[in-house]
């Protein structure tokens, strides 16, 4: 006979059991998510939280008492990734606004050194500035660039397609724009 549980989970709502029957399905949705839903589906349907464990692929009933016991208080929440340790962020709100500012702005080929911002000519601009971030690299200005919305690669949202500024063997700067540009992105 097993013992009286402490955190026995409450009644599901229709919309809470679709959502979590849709989220323990789900082959693109990060896996300890999909696990949580599972772990709240039997343990509705009144599995023991050890045989729910041992279902599920883990060993600890005593996570899926903690993960019962917060999906009480939470609701559909406590099933989301939390931050687990590590080192706290560095750069907080003003230093990422910071670098975002830095991003939208054009870069001036005198003193950057480039007509379009990489990781690096971005990296260095932020840091010779004298209110920029002197230790500042290019993993976090990518992190601070892809929270915002910025897409590097795919869409090359850093610079605008069809012009460049190329350098003749005399040293001049020569603005070039190509007039099928819009006929090439599509």
């Amino acid at each position: 006979m097993t013992r009286r549980l402490s955190h026995p989970l409450r009644e599901l709502s229709e919309p809470e059991k679709e959502w979590l029957n849709k989220l323990s399905r789900s082959t693109t949705q990060p896996a300890g998510e999909v696990v949580r839903a599972k772990q709240l589906l039997a343990v509705a349907a009144g599995i023991s939280y050890t045989n729910t464990a041992r279902l599920t692929g883990r060993k600890s009933n005593d996570a899926v008492a903690q993960l019962v016991a917060r999906f009480n208080e939470q609701g559909l929440k406590a099933i989301a990734h939390k931050k687990g340790g590590g080192a706290p962020l560095t750069y907080q709100s003003a230093a990422r606004e910071r670098i975002l500012r830095e991003a939208r702005r054009t870069p001036d080929p005198a003193t950057d050194g480039t007509a379009n911002w990489s990781l690096m000519t971005l990296r260095d601009a932020l840091r010779r500035a004298a209110d920029g971030l002197p230790k500042v690299g290019t993993y976090t200005i990518q992190a601070v660039l892809k929270e915002a919305g910025f897409g590097w690669r795919q869409t090359r949202t850093w610079c605008e397609t069809g012009i460049s500024i190329r350098r003749r063997q005399s040293g001049e700067r020569v603005r070039v724009v190509d007039i099928d540009a819009e006929a090439k992105k599509s």
